[in-house]
């Protein structure tokens, strides 16, 4: 995949936690760990966005949408 150069300005606090994570291996080097990180975020946020969605539905009306649609289909089922 290509990779896109950027400008990124941290607290000093953070740059020297993440140059330590970065000198006892953790990470190759800055840019691998920012970008663990970005793209740990961006999973975590679209996790949130699903867990969010999923509060919308509910169960009951789901219940019944899916018992209508399958009592329609009962009588087409072969007998076993």
């Amino acid at each position: 995949m290509a990779r896109s150069k950027v400008a990124v300005t941290l607290e000093e606090e953070t740059l020297r936690h993440l140059d330590q994570l970065v000198s006892e291996g953790m990470f190759a080097n800055r840019s691998r760990a920012i970008e663990a990180a970005v793209d740990e975020k961006l999973e975590r946020l679209e996790r949130t966005r699903l867990a969010r969605e999923l509060e919308k539905v509910d169960p009951e009306y789901e219940r019944a949408l899916a018992e209508e649609g399958m009592s329609a289909d009962v009588a087409e089922w072969p007998e076993y």
